[in-house]
């Protein structure tokens, strides 16, 4: 399994960024693709998911409204877009894999979680 992230950068607040992942060696319709994001210090935590199975996604709530999560099925990438951001938006965001049923459980990181690399979302004056 691999997973490319890509999009990260810096940007003033009230600014947006777009971040995406593409997935290579998964079996077609059967994992869900999400991202997580870890400040400095802090615990790495679930950002938002969608599942390549069916409809059903899962969005952090306190980033629910600036943050959209969607998908591209004919190239196993999904994008993460970022509006308004605010300096506690920085850190460094994963892309992660796992099952197809994963939003159910509000992507919750587990055993069978597989990682990409990190990408760096800096917001700042």
């Amino acid at each position: 399994v691999q997973l490319q992230a890509s999009g990260g950068g810096s940007v003033q607040p009230g600014g947006s960024l777009r971040l995406s992942c593409a997935a290579s060696g998964l079996t077609p319709n059967s994992y869900t693709l999400g991202w997580f994001r870890q400040a400095p210090g802090k615990e790495r935590e679930s950002i938002s998911c969608i599942s390549f199975s069916d409809d059903s996604t899962f969005t952090l709530y306190s980033v629910s409204d600036r943050f959209t999560i969607s998908r591209d099925d004919g190239k196993n990438t999904v994008h993460l877009q970022m509006h308004r951001l605010k300096p506690e938006d920085t850190a460094t965001y994963y892309c992660a894999a796992d099952s197809p049923k994963w939003p159910r459980f509000g992507c919750r990181r587990g055993t069978e979680t597989r990682w990409g690399q990190g990408t760096l979302v800096t917001v700042s004056s």
